[in-house]
């Protein structure tokens, strides 16, 4: 068969499919950039009423207080040599009445361990782990800093995996309340108290908060802290940098003025000690653990009729290190999507579910709809126009509105977003920066949003295929450190 047999019949098949889903894909994005402006505005309420507080609460008081909660942070390491010691002086660092670190080394074959026990001085213990909860992993040694005064952990175990690592943790820990952060991560110094003013606010309710999470490629480090936050020299990295900022400062801050929030990112959450416990810890056969167990904290306080609350601290800060390579950056989508579709997946159950209040009925909708669907009707929405440009099927008015309302929208909707970050927390005090991040917010939708979207579409059809679940690896380079090594 010719091309010229193909190219009729090719032609009567996008027009016949341009006509039926045209303009609900059209709808589509308007809606979902609507929600992106609406979860804005949500966030600036958000926003002003904590930075009041701040000013007529103050923050030393809490230094101070003798009656905050303790606080453990649980550190899950694999192959992090490159900046496990700056991340471990930041985090020992943090302004905190009663705060101490465990650290889990999940069968590292860099130098992780040497590193850090030569930095601190380690010595092992003859110290017996609880087993609240149940862990895959043999614990090798268990090593705490020959002074006797440092307050850090470190746990070597066989490697089992992040969840499993992190769980261990969570039997070592001492604290009331429970901090999970990456790695590769670096909070700013007053994270910890800002982060737990919702637990000493409303002790008996609150169960889980989170915090922003930034990227710090290409910032300036000194001593484990972060001095000067600046964008990345990487076009990648910067990107991300927009990406981060709508996502974790504007969405969940949205999501969490509406008392419907559902996801608290792993590499910055704090939840409570016993009511981990009480759920099982995290799912070590998930791969999207850090969504999937705050799904399971709503599903099983809902369903014991528990009054609680989950809530979003835009202003602390963990500064973490991105991917500045395309294949790292892929594995990385691919493996955030497919958490996504399983995690959804798992919890069908709870889809317009009055049974699961505002989480039931607007949430878990949401996701599916908006997060798990839009890589697919973006892709396809995209493929159409190109195919109908080409075959002479469309008419040219219409592939400008396209344009305009997936990527024009989406672009007014990042420099909203932008605004509002302007006007309360202002990360970026270098004009150099900002007009970087403006730059990065029209290059975000030329390219880089349709490679993420074909990249979490394979994670999802990896999952529907039953491909087995794969973390992979990212070359650290240590924050602070030279870029585009990764």
């Amino acid at each position: 068969m010719s091309p010229d047999d193909i190219i009729p019949g090719l032609r009567e098949v996008v027009i016949d499919v341009l006509a039926a889903v045209q303009w609900p894909v059209l709808v589509y994005f308007v809606l979902i950039n609507t929600s992106y402006l609406i979860f804005i505005g949500l966030a600036a309420w958000d926003f002003v009423h904590h930075l009041r507080r701040v000013e007529q609460t103050g923050r030393q008081e809490r230094v101070a207080s003798e009656f905050v909660p303790p606080v453990t942070l649980v550190v899950p390491m694999y192959n992090e040599a490159a900046g496990i010691v700056q991340s471990i002086q930041s985090l020992l660092s943090l302004r905190y009445p009663h705060h101490d670190v465990v650290g889990v080394d999940d069968g590292s074959s860099d130098d992780t361990f040497a590193v850090l026990k030569e930095a601190f001085d380690l010595v092992e213990v003859d110290r017996e782990i609880p087993a609240d909860l149940p862990v895959k992993a043999e614990v090798l040694s268990v090593h705490v800093p020959r002074n006797g005064r440092t307050p850090l952990t470190i746990i070597r175990k066989t490697n089992s995996g992040r969840s499993d690592a992190v769980n261990l943790g969570i039997n070592a820990a001492g604290g009331e309340l429970l901090v999970f952060v990456d790695a590769d991560s670096i909070l700013d110094p007053d994270a910890l108290m800002t982060v737990t003013v919702p637990f000493a606010d409303d002790p008996t309710r609150m169960v889980a908060t989170g915090g922003v999470i930034r990227a710090a490629n290409g910032s300036r480090v000194v001593a484990g802290r972060l001095v000067e936050p600046r964008m990345p020299r990487q076009l990648l990295p910067r990107i991300q940098v927009v990406e981060y900022l709508r996502a974790f400062l504007i969405g969940r801050a949205g999501w969490s003025r509406l008392g419907a929030l559902v996801l608290i990112s792993g590499a910055f959450g704090v939840f409570r000690r016993d009511i981990l416990v009480e759920v099982g810890g995290l799912d070590t056969d998930s791969i999207g653990e850090d969504f999937e167990v705050l799904m399971r904290v709503h599903q099983h306080l809902k369903r014991e009729g528990r009054d609680y609350r989950v809530k979003f601290v835009g202003e602390p800060v963990c500064w973490t290190e991105v991917p500045s390579t395309a294949k790292v950056l892929q594995k990385q989508r691919a493996r955030w999507h497919r958490g996504l579709w399983e995690t959804l997946w798992k919890y069908k159950h709870m889809m317009f579910n009055p049974r699961y209040g505002k989480v039931g009925m607007l949430a878990v909708p949401y996701y599916w709809f908006f997060e798990l669907i839009a890589p697919l009707l973006e892709f396809v929405g995209l493929l159409l126009v190109v195919l109908g440009l080409v075959l002479d099927v469309i008419n040219v008015p219409f592939a400008i509105l396209f344009m305009l309302v997936a990527y024009g929208y989406a672009i007014l909707v990042t420099l909203a977003a932008m605004t509002l970050e302007e006007m309360t927390f202002r990360k970026y005090a270098r004009w150099r920066d900002l007009g970087t991040m403006l730059l990065a917010a029209i290059a975000e939708n030329i390219g880089y949003r349709q490679l993420t979207a074909w990249w979490r579409l394979q994670g999802w059809w990896a999952s529907l295929r039953g491909q087995k679940q794969v973390w992979g690896t990212m070359t650290r380079v240590g924050l602070g450190g030279e870029e585009g090594k990764t």
